[in-house]
């Protein structure tokens, strides 16, 4: 092990969270106490906040700090991310946004590791079984801060049969299911659960208002959609407001 990856190790011990004994990243790392402090120093030099508590049980604690460090990554970690974003520019042909991060990611890369990148990317091809509806990053984006923020998202929704609506929403989750991203959403106005084509979505912005706390209908999404929505469960309706989608969007 190098001592960058020694140090990428003992990062990613650190953010676990918490005070770590010195004792405890040394067995871990397989090096000695003087070369975990070693490492926490060159972890201070590249940006990161890693505070030391000295004495007798002297341990480590990464604080989130000011300064943005360099990227750190391992091969692997660069050839996942390389391959994630390949992925996307696929999904999102008309999207620019997976094409500049990897450009982006290869311009502050040490030369190793851009190589790596470069690599993958060269020798990765995703291909497309038909025409595959286009997925808007941005709104991904939007929906993934409402999701994490607990609030609300009003956007313009085209259903399968043409008719546009405006829709309230609090965004649950979205998901790939088969060859479509969906949105998962509890539906305001209609007070129900509802699943939403992302390729239908357009014009989506934060809406004011916080996200109720309400239980999902099953114990997860996957559930969900394979009791059809809810209503192959014993007893189950789907009355208007009980809270059980009647289908895609509607």
């Amino acid at each position: 092990m190098t001592p960058t990856d020694r140090a990428l190790r003992l990062l990613s011990l650190l953010q676990a969270g918490g005070d770590l004994p010195a004792g405890l990243l040394a067995r871990r790392l397989g090096v000695s106490e003087r070369t975990v402090r070693r490492d926490a120093r060159r972890l201070r030099d590249l940006g990161y906040d890693v505070r030391s508590r000295p004495g007798p049980g002297s341990g480590y604690r990464l604080h989130p700090g000011v300064r943005i460090p360099p990227l750190l990554f391992t091969e692997d970690e660069v050839a996942a991310v390389a391959a994630g974003l390949g992925v996307l520019a696929a999904w999102a042909p008309e999207d620019e946004a997976a094409v500049a991060a990897a450009g982006k990611l290869a311009q502050v890369l040490p030369p190793r590791l851009a190589r790596r990148a470069r690599a993958v990317a060269l020798s990765t091809q995703v291909l497309r079984t038909g025409i595959r509806p286009a997925v808007d990053v941005a709104v991904i984006g939007t929906i993934a801060d409402a999701v994490a923020a607990g609030t609300r998202v009003r956007f313009s929704y085209t259903d399968g049969e043409g008719r546009a609506t405006r829709r309230l929403t609090e965004p649950y989750r979205h998901v790939l299911r088969g060859d479509v991203w969906y949105l998962v959403a509890f539906d305001v106005d209609r007070d129900d659960w509802r699943l939403f084509r992302l390729d239908r979505v357009t014009d989506a912005e934060p809406a004011p208002g916080t996200a109720r706390e309400r239980p999902f209908p099953e114990e997860s999404v996957e559930a969900w959609l394979a009791s059809d929505f809810g209503r192959a469960r014993p007893g189950a309706r789907s009355a208007p407001g009980s809270g059980i989608a009647r289908g895609p969007g509607s």
